[in-house]
């Protein structure tokens, strides 16, 4: 329990640390996030628009004389920004004029306050006070942010920022590196396997997700409070983030008289893939839990899950949408064209799905079975709606489209039966006794525990070759993915027997025909080369001779 103790503990110090400078930077932070957010709600509707100087907004303005509320707007600031960057004193004024008051701008007219530009039941001659009040702080403010001091005293600011998010960003990837993968992994289940491996993957994968959305949210937020603090990246700032948020915001997609929006959209995708994996996770569970209890077979099981699955996704994504507010009966002509397009151009992804339900439905394979499809023999790991996963005996993992096992033949060494036979030929020298051979086949395969004794060994007296008299081992076996090694160990105990028993395994024999007369006739040059060996041989000096008959004078 002390090492357990000592972790916590170690963990607990480097947590608050980390939870320490996360606090100071969101208090830094918090000024930029409550200003941004008020900031930037005009834009959201359409009716209102906001006046700003240097990129903070002052007030709200409406649409009035054939000008919009963003026109209008626009038209303010740009007589705001003028008197702010001007030298002269600024004084602002307000005037009644045909009974309505106006606000005027050292003796220039600014805008005429009006009835659907008050707000909280204010009378326009309260408004107008009202803004010409703001009006006079923002000027009086952004004259202050155009001061030496205010400009050393903002980038010191800004550097001090930046070096707590360099340091945030730093920290943050020590204790998800360390700290938090150490912590998952202490408290989540160790099973040996493959699922553990898969379950370290995918903590891999989540950590590295979520570090790195935080640190993109972090320094989005640094980079937006540090342009925040300075009037002119302020104005560029508040351009960018405005003509961002106006497109994100703006219709895009308009069905059955209802218009969506990116985010709309985006969350629509969001929900669809939480729904994925959600099933995932409820059919896991339906499979180890439920369907594991029930004792039926690993194919049965994979069968019931995959069906389960998919009808909770299609209903699930039904419901989605028709709570979402989209009517299905709308998407009809959607519907037709997609049909169209997966007839033409996804027309083996079809056709791989509905082998894959053909698959699921008839089970001429289920997972566990030792098959052969083509070129490749393995067992099936996983029969999925478009492909299936066969894992050879060299444990390679081979992907092969559902198709293949519908179009061509195929070797299912379990199907109803497990029991397959195998066929071992031998061979062995004329001569041999038939029958002492019959028996040592029948006892090396009665000593291999993997062959099944019901039903019996066979040998079959195949005939008279060429070289050898032809026997066939017949055996059967319960686990075919051990075929070639159940052949290889009876081979082995069969070389043992017939080198124990003086039985002889031939060599190929040729005849070889001689045409011409006996004793045979010499050519002058062959008479030759037999002299010259012949007298080196006598002399007692052995000479090679190269391949024209001549002397090699090396030894």
């Amino acid at each position: 329990m002390k090492p357990l103790k000592k972790l916590q503990f170690k963990l607990g110090i480097n947590f608050g640390k980390i939870v320490l400078l996360v606090l100071i930077g969101c208090f830094y932070l918090l000024e930029f996030s409550a200003s941004a957010q008020e900031q930037f709600q005009p834009l959201f509707q359409s009716n209102i628009a906001a006046v700003t100087l240097d990129g903070r907004a002052i007030f709200k303005v409406s649409g009035a004389e054939n000008l919009t509320a963003q026109e209008r707007a626009e038209m303010i600031s740009t007589k705001l920004q003028q008197a702010a960057t001007s030298t002269q004193s600024i004084e602002v004024q307000v005037k009644p004029i045909n009974q309505q008051p106006t606000l005027w701008v050292n003796n220039s007219y600014l805008l005429t306050v009006t009835q659907e530009d008050t707000q909280n039941q204010n009378i326009p001659e309260d408004q107008a006070q009202i803004w010409r009040s703001e009006i006079q702080e923002a000027v009086n403010i952004s004259r202050k942010e155009r001061s030496i001091d205010f400009l050393k005293k903002t980038a010191i600011k800004a550097f001090l920022v930046l070096s707590l998010g360099i340091l945030l960003h730093w920290g943050l990837g020590r204790f998800w590196r360390y700290y938090l993968r150490h912590l998952f992994r202490f408290f989540l289940p160790s099973s040996p396997g493959s699922n553990q491996a898969d379950l370290s993957h995918n903590l891999e994968l989540f950590l590295t997700l979520t570090l790195a959305g935080i640190r993109l949210g972090l320094w989005t937020a640094i980079v937006l409070y540090i342009t925040n603090q300075f009037p002119f990246t302020r104005i560029l700032s508040y351009r960018l983030t405005g003509t961002l948020i106006s497109t994100l915001t703006s219709k895009l997609i308009t069905i059955n008289k209802a218009s969506y929006s990116i985010p709309d959209l985006l969350i629509l995708v969001g929900l669809v893939w939480g729904l994925i994996v959600f099933a995932k996770v409820i059919t896991d569970l339906l499979q180890s839990r439920v369907l594991n209890a029930t004792r039926i077979s690993r194919g049965a099981q994979e069968v019931v899950s995959v069906i389960f699955r998919y009808a909770f996704i299609s209903l699930g994504t039904i419901v989605l949408l028709q709570v979402w507010g989209l009517d299905l009966s709308s998407l009809t002509i959607l519907a037709s064209a997609l049909g169209v397009g997966i007839g033409f151009g996804f027309k083996d992804i079809a056709k791989n799905f509905g082998s894959g339900l053909v698959l699921l439905f008839e089970r001429p394979i289920q997972v566990g079975d030792f098959v052969e499809v083509g070129n490749y023999m393995g067992t099936v790991e996983r029969v999925g709606a478009r492909s299936t996963v066969i894992k050879t005996l060299d444990q390679v993992s081979i992907i092969v489209p559902n198709s293949r096992f519908l179009e061509s033949e195929l070797i299912n060494w379990h199907h109803d039966n497990p029991i397959s036979g195998l066929r071992l030929s031998i061979g062995v020298a004329y001569g041999s006794s038939v029958e002492i051979v019959k028996e040592l086949l029948l006892s090396a395969a009665k000593a291999n525990s993997e062959v099944l004794s019901i039903p019996a060994s066979q040998v079959l007296f195949k005939g008279f070759g060429d070289n050898s008299l032809n026997f066939e081992l017949r055996v059967w076996t319960n686990k075919p993915s051990r075929q070639f090694l159940i052949k290889s160990d009876l081979y082995f105990k069969i070389e043992a027997l017939f080198r124990q028993y003086k039985i002889e395994i031939p060599f190929p024999q040729r005849d070889v025909n001689i045409r011409g007369s006996v004793p045979l006739e010499l050519s002058p040059e062959l008479q030759s080369v037999i002299q010259q060996i012949a007298q080196n041989q006598n002399n007692g000096y052995p000479q090679n001779l190269d391949a024209s008959g001549g002397q090699n004078s090396n030894p």
